[in-house]
């Protein structure tokens, strides 16, 4: 990419500005034409760059839905289980703390 228009410092900065605002839902719209505008570089070369670094970042293989609802229920599960031990600990020692001290 000797004779590219736009270095490959520039390129590599506008296409993780504009990823990184992609993924945010705030931030999304609209993201590649403002970092193509704060960047001076063009809207459609800017996109084309965006779409092959996201299309990287895909998983090749589709991730097994029921297997990570699988994982979050158990996670679930652990994590309610937790905050009743912590509930319950809480309560003991605000029993003790307002308990008459001898």
């Amino acid at each position: 990419m000797a004779n590219s228009k736009y270095p490959q410092e520039l390129r590599e900065r506008a296409t993780r500005l504009c990823v990184e605002a992609r993924k945010d839902p705030e931030t999304r719209a609209g993201a590649i034409a403002r970092v193509a505008e704060q960047t001076n570089v063009h809207k459609e070369a800017l996109r084309s760059w965006v779409k092959k670094a996201e299309e990287q970042e895909l998983p090749v293989e589709p991730e097994d839905s029921s297997a990570r609802i699988r994982q979050l229920e158990k996670e679930n599960r652990e994590l309610r289980r937790s905050n009743e031990i912590l509930k319950s600990a809480a309560a003991f020692f605000a029993a003790e703390f307002d308990r008459p001290q001898r």
